[in-house]
């Protein structure tokens, strides 16, 4: 069978350019023809199998993963609860007030001197707001070093250091004064100072927490 008419062609050529442009305007998709040189129909469906494969692969992989990464993390009441914190004493001089932080908490650590400790002791008790002995609120052997939650028991301000009629604690607030103790000693405050929870870990180390 002889060949396709010129004039036929020609017409064939025209009417495919006149069809893909409408395609064109309206925005719809080409469809062309496969050529010898692009991948068979059999092919590209073994090709989509493996490369679905390879990504179901890879999601297994991630989520077998997850569960490990998670647990490197600590869970949220680890981190409600505050992490322990160890604080080097080393620096710190008699006689000198540092601040540090717990649990967002500013916390006293107070070396105290030789006069300061005595003027805890040498207190009556009994006469106290809140009667509590110093011998109570340091640890044994180390009474020196007097640890506290800086927040005044009134309201919640901050007291300041070495300030005030017992060389202790003094909130600005509202008045109330403490000892070297951290006792309360005058002013509305209802309650001494509270003790965070320490414990010595060395002769010149505490974790506070």
């Amino acid at each position: 069978m002889s060949g396709a008419h010129p004039v036929a062609s020609e017409m064939g050529g025209k009417l495919a350019a006149l069809a893909a442009s409408e395609a064109d305007r309206k925005g719809l998709a080409h469809v062309t023809a496969m050529s010898s040189a692009e991948p068979s129909p059999g092919h590209s469906r073994r090709d989509f199998l493996y490369i679905a494969t390879g990504a179901v692969g890879a999601v297994g992989v991630a989520g077998a993963l997850w569960p490990l990464i998670s647990q490197m993390n600590p869970d949220a009441s680890t981190i409600a609860a505050g992490a322990p914190i160890e604080v080097d004493l080393t620096p710190v001089a008699e006689g000198q007030v540092i601040k540090v932080f717990w649990r967002s908490k500013p916390i006293f650590i107070n070396h105290r001197t030789k006069k300061q400790i005595e003027d805890a002791r040498n207190v009556n008790v009994s006469k106290l707001p809140d009667p509590q002995p110093d011998s109570a609120r340091v640890k044994a052997g180390h009474d020196q070093w007097q640890v506290l939650i800086a927040i005044c028991t009134h309201l919640g301000c901050i007291p300041l250091a070495d300030q005030g009629p017992y060389d202790g604690y003094f909130c600005p607030c509202h008045g109330s004064v403490y000892d070297t103790s951290g006792r309360i000693r005058q002013g509305p405050a209802p309650l001494n100072l509270a003790l965070p929870p320490y414990e010595f870990i060395s002769d010149s180390k505490i974790r506070i927490g």
